[in-house]
């Protein structure tokens, strides 16, 4: 059989958004089958029939890559240990820097408290570290400029990620969120009301400010399988999508030139701006296209109201994307796939003539 991907965006279910992302590439006859996040942990059971069913029931899933800690990326992943042998997990653990970071936690002077606490902050990313040591799998890093089979990690690079491991708001020993929790408790942090407005062709509004730490410590990865430029975001924010772009070239990806996107964070506003779209994407058309030249993906459930976002979906359609979404069920890309019954290709969303202000 010729060279072929195929990359499954999972539709996980559930009143909120997650990223499920399995897929099978084969090149020059070797085949590899790689899952990027699991969704939630009732998303593993889906995640581990579709590996199943797809894939040729498989006895080995070759790399298992867990973007960042948040449960809806990392607690399906659970469900793969026991019915696949899995030759490497690529997840980052802070305990590991324990003894590098404990200057910068004002109320830690013991290094083996650090861990622990940093444990207890992150129980999606422990409870995988226990799997893996009881089921004897490898446990990598995936730092800028590793590589994952055909993959190259883009970002985070290790000083960024320590830096935003201090600066979480999950580690409440930080001054700066111990005002923020005493802000919360006032009552003076109001969730701010959006309102949608009709927008002209090519009009594009995002809030000044970027995601959260959490968000921005995903893995970012790139390939380029069968001429095709693949990128995988997981939840990366502004500073992690920066960071990706600055490395890029390093690993042969020449921006703007993608074919196949995820659309960070479920489509959040926070997580892109106009100026970094045009660094990913290229430059806004001043018009309306004929037709598209790279499919932006993005997960996410249909009760989600919150995303994606239609300034997101706005801004990609105005670089030339087919924007297309797990709402309404599980997507697959890919080029030379093999054949699936019952697949039939999905529908692209519609452009939003209004966006959020």
């Amino acid at each position: 059989m010729d060279d072929f991907f195929e990359i499954d965006f999972l539709d996980v279910e559930s009143s909120r958004s997650g990223d499920a992302i399995p897929m099978r590439y084969e090149i020059d006859g070797i085949t590899r089958i790689h899952v990027t996040d699991g969704g939630f942990l009732r998303t593993g059971d889906s995640l581990v029939e579709h590996v199943k069913s797809y894939y040729g029931n498989p006895q080995r899933i070759d790399a298992v890559v867990v973007t960042h800690p948040d449960g809806d990326h990392a607690a399906g992943l659970r469900s793969l240990f026991g019915e696949f042998e899995i030759t490497e997990i690529w997840m980052l653990r802070p305990w590991l820097y324990a003894d590098t970071l404990i200057d910068r936690f004002s109320r830690f002077k013991s290094v083996e408290n650090l861990k622990a606490r940093l444990k207890e902050i992150y129980p999606n990313i422990a409870a995988l570290e226990e799997l893996a040591e009881d089921y004897g799998v490898t446990i990598k890093e995936p730092f800028q400029g590793e590589r994952i089979g055909e993959f190259f990690v883009l970002a985070p690079s290790i000083s960024r990620y320590l830096d935003l491991v201090v600066d979480s708001e999950k580690t409440p020993e930080s001054k700066r969120i111990e005002e923020n929790t005493l802000l919360t408790e006032l009552g003076l942090i109001a969730k701010s009301v959006i309102n949608n407005i009709r927008s002209l062709w090519g009009e594009e509004y995002f809030p000044p400010d970027d995601t959260s730490a959490e968000n921005n410590m995903s893995v970012v990865q790139f390939a380029n399988i069968c001429n095709k430029n693949i990128l995988l975001t997981g939840d990366a924010g502004r500073a992690a999508l920066e960071e990706s772009i600055e490395f890029a070239p390093l690993v042969g990806l020449n921006l703007p030139g993608l074919d196949y996107v995820q659309v960070p964070h479920h489509g959040s506003r926070h997580n892109v701006s106009s100026e970094l779209l045009d660094k990913l994407l290229g430059k806004s058309y001043p018009s309306k296209l004929e037709s598209s030249h790279f499919t932006a993906v993005v997960s996410a459930a249909k009760k989600d109201e919150d995303h994606p976002r239609k300034s997101v979906v706005r801004a990609f359609i105005h670089r030339g994307a087919t924007v297309v979404t797990t709402e309404n069920g599980n997507i697959r890309v890919g080029y030379n796939k093999p054949p699936r019954e019952g697949w039939s290709v999905v529908e692209p969303l519609p452009y939003p003539e209004e966006q959020e202000d």
